[in-house]
């Protein structure tokens, strides 16, 4: 028998309905932090957490993430966001706001592996992920019954070398407007550079080795033949290069002359889940910027 599940509520849900993240990044110079204090508390903002780094001090970059309370966001927020142009001009800044209250929308892509996927999914029912799964897409039909009993829709979509074009293009129908993020949980096909563009930076995937060690494909096996001490797992924004785009999270874990490709294979898919979540945590929580080929994450 089947169960629908729905995540647990957040017990502060009360306040998050007066909150707000900003994301900043500029080039560096004397004053910012105070230019965006003084702004925030001229609006009768209350400044909750505040984080900022330094990329190269000598004339690099730099990156803030703000957190704030103030009184009736939703209605404010359009003109808050219209008078930050004047502090945004000024210092040459690219810059977001998100109602923390405002829970992004997230599909998953997956295949025949299904231990990322599991893992997200009790991690959103138990409430430590909080965003929405609004939908499963799967090449294969072998999770339907995992997914439908958490309530989740679920897409068979099936792709083959002949019929690739038209399964993104289904793809594409069945997210458009109502996903902000993808993730590729183990999701083993090739994303287009137009669907990549479509969702520039929201688009994680999970790469099952400690790139840019092994790239491609069979990482396990390659890392077996080298003889490597250190096994590990990546995820990282999809770009057109392949598994070439910014790293969000990595971790490892230490192997020995004894593993073989079985036991790495069995290791790695523990790493994988970990690193997976952590990353998808991170974007939904607005912690994350990119600059160039790197991440800033804010953790």
């Amino acid at each position: 028998m089947s169960h629908s599940y729905q995540p647990q509520e957040n017990k502060r849900l009360e306040d998050k309905s007066i909150r707000a993240r900003m994301l900043i990044s500029c080039p560096d110079r004397a004053g910012i932090v105070a230019a965006v204090s003084q702004f925030l508390y001229e609006q009768g903002a209350n400044i909750v957490q505040s984080d900022q780094y330094t990329m190269d001090p000598e004339g690099g970059m730099f990156f803030m993430r703000i957190e704030f309370d103030l009184q009736e966001l939703e209605q404010r927020l359009p003109s808050l966001q219209e008078d930050f142009t004047r502090v945004s001009d000024r210092f040459s800044m690219r810059w977001s706001i998100f109602r923390a209250a405002r829970r992004k929308r997230i599909a998953i892509f997956v295949s025949k592996e299904d231990h990322c996927l599991v893992e997200l999914l009790w991690q959103w029912q138990a409430g430590d992920l909080d965003a929405e799964i609004s939908m499963v897409i799967s090449n294969h039909e072998d999770m339907r019954g995992l997914v439908e009993s958490f309530g989740i829709p679920y897409h068979h979509v099936p792709v083959t070398a002949d019929t690739k074009a038209e399964a993104e293009q289904k793809q594409r129908e069945l997210t458009a407007g109502k996903v902000d993020l993808i993730v590729l949980a183990r999701y083993m096909q090739i994303i287009s550079p137009k669907f990549i563009e479509q969702y520039h930076n929201r688009i994680i995937n999970i790469h099952h080795s400690f790139l840019p060690a092994f790239v491609g494909g069979k990482p396990y096996q390659q890392a077996y033949n080298r003889g490597v001490k250190l096994i590990g797992a990546t995820a990282h924004y999809v770009t057109e290069e392949l598994d070439g785009g910014p790293i969000i999270e990595q971790d490892v874990q230490r192997v020995s002359h004894r593993d073989n490709v079985t036991e790495l294979k069995r290791m790695g898919r523990h790493i994988e889940r970990i690193v997976l979540a952590r990353a998808v945590k991170w974007h939904v929580e607005d912690r994350l910027l990119v600059y160039q080929n790197k991440t800033v994450a804010f953790v």
